[in-house]
């Protein structure tokens, strides 16, 4: 049978009239156009060409009689691997999405963003909302049919030019770095300025506060309590806050830079798009420069406040009294307590932290802070002071000398260099037989990890040494400067010269850091 073909019953439905068609004129509306303008340095060559892009784009719109100038958004200064911090970029965006912009125009893809996701889907969002972008340069509209896969290429191979950027800059700096050439802002940096040349140079009266947070960590005074007294004293942070805080205190404690050396790389960036900053542990190498400017503090009393920290106890250093205080029965501290803290029967006293343990409680009974005050005073008052100074410069001459350990560490640190260097050599010649270079490699490694373990016990008692001299130097030196008997509780005084308090129910012995007998 043959079959008939029939003509389908087919209506054609018109197109919807998008936002750009005026129906009350008859005519197609003017787009509404906006530029956009970056460049990602503040230098004045890149100042000229971000001042040309926004005068060119203003000028190139306002000149087109279908189009109504709406903007020139720009960044200055702002990288282009992410869109979080371009207020400019942003701004617009939101504005092209509220309807108050059809086109928007940019030099290249590159000045839009090098970031591809980012690119992609900014881009992706304004194509729903009918919105086209324009890049010159490339001659690329995101609306076409060719654009997106165009824009896809165009963003990945501006992002690797941001990756090939970074990497160079990250070279030329560590490069810097090797030189020993020091990186650094003193703008929130206490006790520093830059010279016209870039130097390091001490700023006086910022120089003064770096001594003093020294001197009262070396006095017994823990990071909270010095940040207290630089407040009392209306002393401004490195920020030039008023308030300080205990991580500020010790982050200057810490930093060699105020022994006038310089630790380089400290910090390195993870990701060069996000261009997040982690602390180097080893990741990268670092580099360390000895006497690159004028130091704040002498290398003795930086090396002995690092001693300090390391030995210091941080969990109850805050509480001078309290982290003396040590129950006869357990052997634990003691701890603060406040009495009746809203009313005239305020009291501060201190008891065993094992006071009300579940298994073993200690009955050790509580103590006042007037009582251990008053203590202090009466037994200071009585100590020959001539003898406590003696003593304490016997044992300076008799168990403080490191003499031995620094000979001792000398020659292990010789010897594991030239157990290196014969391994280096041995590696050479290990093409030759195979079996025999596994044997001796194995016997140099043996010999190194032993010399290194004798290294850092050597390097742990000559530290533990100059701290004990350091702890004896400041006992005499504060037993020399007060003669006469005390009439009031000293807190420094107290800090320097008590090793601790025994507290038992009957009696409270006090222990000094030097006992003569």
């Amino acid at each position: 049978m043959e079959r008939v073909l029939t003509a389908k019953n087919v209506t054609c439905i018109p197109k919807k009239l998008d936002n750009n068609t005026n129906l009350t004129l008859g005519r197609i509306a003017k787009k509404k156009v906006a530029a956009y303008a970056r460049v990602s340095t503040d230098s004045e060559e890149q100042a000229t060409s971000y001042e040309a892009q926004v005068d060119y784009y203003t000028n190139y719109i306002k000149q087109n009689k279908n189009w109504i100038y709406i903007d020139t958004y720009s960044d200055e200064g702002i990288s282009g691997t992410s869109i979080k911090k371009r207020d400019g970029f942003n701004r617009m965006i939101a504005d092209a999405l509220d309807g108050k912009i059809d086109l928007i125009l940019t030099k290249s893809i590159s000045r839009f963003a090098r970031n591809t996701v980012d690119s992609l889907n900014t881009i992706r969002k304004l194509k729903e909302k009918n919105i086209e972008v324009f890049f010159e340069k490339e001659n690329i509209g995101t609306l076409d049919g060719k654009g997106e896969l165009l824009l896809t290429i165009m963003s990945s191979i501006s992002q690797e030019e941001s990756r090939s950027i970074s990497q160079n800059t990250t070279w030329g700096i560590r490069k810097q770095f090797a030189d020993g050439k020091v990186r650094m802002s003193t703008k929130n940096f206490l006790g520093y300025d830059r010279d016209k040349n870039g130097k390091l140079v001490v700023n006086k009266e910022q120089a003064e506060t770096v001594k003093l947070i020294y001197k009262l960590y070396l006095l017994g005074c823990s990071t909270y309590k010095i940040s207290e007294e630089l407040e009392k004293r209306h002393i401004k942070s490195p920020a030039g806050k008023d308030k300080w805080l205990p991580n500020t205190v010790m982050s200057i404690l810490k930093n060699e830079k105020f022994k006038g050396d310089a630790l380089l790389q400290k910090h390195y960036t993870q990701d060069f798009l996000t261009k997040k900053q982690v602390k180097n542990k080893g990741e990268v190498e670092q580099f360390y420069v000895l006497d690159d400017h004028e130091a704040i503090i002498d290398k003795k009393t930086f090396d002995m406040v690092q001693l300090e920290i390391k030995n210091r106890d941080l969990r109850y250093s805050s509480d001078i009294i309290g982290s003396k205080l040590v129950c006869a029965k357990c052997g634990n501290k003691f701890g603060r307590k406040i009495w009746h803290s809203n009313d005239k029967y305020k009291k501060v006293i201190y008891r065993c932290n094992h006071k009300y343990e579940n298994n073993d409680a200690c009955d050790t009974g509580y103590v006042t802070e007037d009582e251990i005050k008053e203590l202090f005073i009466k037994e200071f008052n009585s100590i020959n002071k001539n003898l406590h100074i003696k003593t304490g410069k016997i044992i300076i001459e008799t168990l403080c000398d490191i003499s031995k350990e620094k000979k001792e560490l000398e020659k292990a640190i010789n010897r594991k260099n030239i157990v290196v260097e014969k391994d280096n050599k041995l590696m050479v010649q290990s093409s030759e037989n195979e079996n025999d270079y596994t044997q001796e490699h194995n016997k140099l490694v043996t010999e190194y990890e032993k010399l290194q373990k004798k290294i850092d016990i050597l390097k742990e008692k000559i530290e533990s040494k100059m701290y004990k001299e350091k702890v004896i130097n400041s006992y005499i030196e504060k037993l020399n400067t007060t003669s006469k008997k005390i009439t009031e509780f000293d807190k420094s005084l107290f800090a320097m010269l008590v090793d601790r308090i025994i507290i038992d129910k009957a009696k409270k012995e006090l222990k000094w850091k030097i006992d003569p007998n």
